[in-house]
């Protein structure tokens, strides 16, 4: 997919990995003023923007958690551009969700075109390819048939069933010593595919600029845990004119 910015678009910004979820409201009190305070004129959520999405039919439930989300997000996207990519969380985000957040559901990989420049954007969980044991979870249920099945059964045991991924998910990495970063190979293949300088990533947690063959160079998102100590939240901002700046969301 490769999107064109239009001419108003002045700045740009993407954040990821905020993990949203009911128990951390310190969050999304942080998402709900950057969203009320951002200049940019678009602002690309690139995956996990939930820590878990059991499908679009959870915005039945008036009053919820996820509820309270989407209307911030609708909000927000009256007044910008706003495109979401699925991560690894909350891959099972679809047409209904962006429709309710007045949102473009962006693929994973895109390219965007501003300032002069192409810009590779995706999660990232799908080249860590030394991650075996995750890339061979990752391809069972991003199967359009384990999709189908696990959306036909009810909400509340889809619920379940999603706590005790993440669950399974939390031990693991507890007993990791290290966590694969993105395949260097792959990300050059994938630039140089792209005809782009310039990856923009989350989902390993590791902010950071990475260069790479050809001038080309990786740049990595925070992911945002106001729990944290410190605390965690950035946003990578672009403009027409300068270099991409990682600057702190502002804060309540």
């Amino acid at each position: 997919m490769e999107l064109l910015a239009p001419p108003r678009w002045s700045c740009v910004d993407f954040i990821s990995d905020l993990h949203l979820q009911a128990s951390d409201t310190k969050t999304f009190q942080t998402l709900s003023h950057y969203l009320n305070h951002t200049i940019a004129d678009a602002v690309f959520i690139l995956g996990d923007l939930f820590e878990v999405w059991v499908g679009d039919d959870a915005l039945v439930l008036e009053g919820s958690f996820e509820r309270r989300c989407v209307d911030l997000l609708h909000t927000a996207g009256l007044k910008l551009d706003l495109h979401i990519m699925q991560g690894n969380r909350d891959f099972l985000m679809g047409t209904s969700l962006m429709k309710a957040c007045h949102a473009t559901l962006l693929e994973d990989p895109s390219v965007l075109v501003f300032a002069g420049q192409r810009w590779l954007l995706t999660h990232g969980d799908a080249w860590c390819l030394e991650d075996t044991q995750y890339m061979q979870f990752r391809a069972q249920v991003r199967h359009p048939d384990w999709q189908t099945q696990f959306l036909q059964k009810p909400l509340a045991e889809r619920v379940e069933l999603a706590r005790g991924m993440r669950a399974q998910s939390e031990a693991r990495k507890r007993t990791a010593a290290n966590y694969a970063d993105v395949d260097a190979a792959t990300a050059n293949a994938l630039l140089v595919s792209a005809q782009a300088h310039h990856m923009v990533h989350g989902h390993t947690h590791r902010p950071a600029r990475h260069s790479m063959l050809a001038d080309r160079e990786r740049l990595v998102l925070s992911d945002w845990d106001l729990m944290a100590v410190p605390p965690r939240a950035e946003v990578l901002r672009l403009r027409q004119l300068g270099k991409p700046l990682a600057i702190p969301a502002p804060t309540p």
